[in-house]
């Protein structure tokens, strides 16, 4: 007979179905953990992690049998999913896909149960999907140099800055940084990328034999890689708190501009054994929760490019 355990999320009450399950092994340096504590640190993380997945698509990274076996990249809601759970039909090229939305603390825990370990999220909105409402810059070593991510980091939050553009930092929970921009919804993909693009090339441009925006591997050499090819539409990024199918469960973690300057801060420092103590302290407070418009921005862009 299945194993269960019910546990209350949110409102609802849930039924976990083996949640003595192995999901992540223990083997590869980290520790072993169950899906009983993955529904356990969704359940723990939902207050900070939920508005950054209200009213997005989703795709769903489900692993159903742990991080050493197949891998299930989930865009379509299966028929089976309560009704309660959001859905959203988007288009897509040659029909429509419906996406799975997390409104809610029993949506998380529940997609936790069907064993989705990571959350990648659309940067707009289902109500608006042609209009994003956050640029992401994915910083991408060559290696596993996290000096060079660091680095980059600040010289591109310096560069937002002078433009006039607040942004917050996240580990990846992989190699890297993602790099945030909240933006006001009045562009279309193709305009956001299209600037995201000329901020990455003007910051290449600076640092050549660092930095690189060559979209092709075999033409980066050892350069970091400014990626801005996530800003597109039905693209995704991790959502902020997902936790990754690496081993360990590391836990892609925003953190402020200060915590960069820690020397143990690196892209998979927090595990769901420590990430939500890093949640509570609210690392993205001071990041606005209304973006701006990129009509400035581009304007002074153009001047520091002469």
């Amino acid at each position: 007979m299945t194993s269960t355990r019910t546990v209350r999320a949110g409102r609802r009450t849930l039924e976990v179905h083996r949640p003595e399950k192995v999901l992540f092994p223990g083997d590869g340096g980290g520790g072993e953990y169950t899906k009983a504590d993955l529904v356990d640190y969704y359940r723990s993380v939902a207050a900070r992690m939920l508005p950054h997945l209200r009213g997005r698509p989703l795709m769903l990274e489900r692993h159903p049998d742990g991080v050493g076996g197949p891998r299930f990249m989930q865009k379509n809601t299966p028929d089976h999913y309560p009704d309660w759970v959001h859905r959203a039909e988007l288009s897509k090229e040659g029909g429509t896909v419906c996406h799975t939305v997390c409104d809610d603390t029993a949506t998380l825990a529940y997609l936790a149960d069907q064993a989705c370990l990571t959350l990648h999220r659309w940067l707009s909105r289902a109500d608006r999907p042609e209009r994003p409402d956050r640029l992401v810059f994915d910083l991408d070593p060559a290696g596993d140099d996290f000096g060079s991510v660091r680095e980059a980091a600040r010289q591109m939050g310096k560069l937002l800055g002078n433009l006039g553009l607040p942004s917050g930092l996240m580990t990846t929970g992989s190699r890297g940084l993602h790099i945030v921009v909240p933006v006001d919804g009045s562009h279309d993909f193709d305009e956001v990328r299209e600037f995201a693009k000329d901020v990455a090339d003007t910051l290449a441009a600076a640092h050549p034999d660092r930095l690189t925006t060559a979209a092709r591997k075999k033409d980066r050499g050892d350069r970091l890689y400014l990626d801005v090819q996530r800003n597109a539409y039905a693209q995704t990024a991790v959502a902020p708190f997902t936790v990754r199918a690496l081993p360990g469960a590391p836990v892609a973690m925003p953190i402020t501009w200060e915590q960069l300057d820690d020397p143990d801060v690196n892209a998979r420092r927090w595990t769901i054994t420590d990430a939500v103590d890093q949640a509570r302290t609210d690392p993205w407070a001071d990041l606005p929760r209304r973006g701006r418009s990129l009509g400035s921005a581009r304007r002074r862009l153009r001047e520091l490019r002469g």
